[in-house]
């Protein structure tokens, strides 16, 4: 399960929004660390898309059925599903 990337423009906007100011707060409130919240939030932007990250998946080498990943919660986090081949 990995952070992806959010398709409803509106759930979007209003995702990015809570990240990038919710999220370094609390890391800075709960443990005293903005930097490294910030940075988590940065690094999951800069995430490969779901269909991106299912090619990377295909290309490792594994075999991916459907389209690879589920999302949830609009795709805030998505399941991405490979098997590696038997040889």
């Amino acid at each position: 399960m990995e952070f992806s990337k959010v398709g409803n423009p509106l759930l979007n906007a209003a995702y990015k929004q809570w990240s990038f100011s919710a999220i370094p707060l609390i890391g800075q409130l709960v443990a005293a660390d903005r930097d490294s919240y910030q940075y988590l939030v940065e690094s999951i932007e800069r995430f490969p898309s779901q269909d991106e990250f299912r090619d990377m998946i295909r290309d490792a080498g594994f075999d991916v059925a459907g389209c690879g990943y589920e999302n949830l919660t609009g795709g805030v986090a998505a399941i991405h599903k490979g098997i590696k081949p038997l040889k």
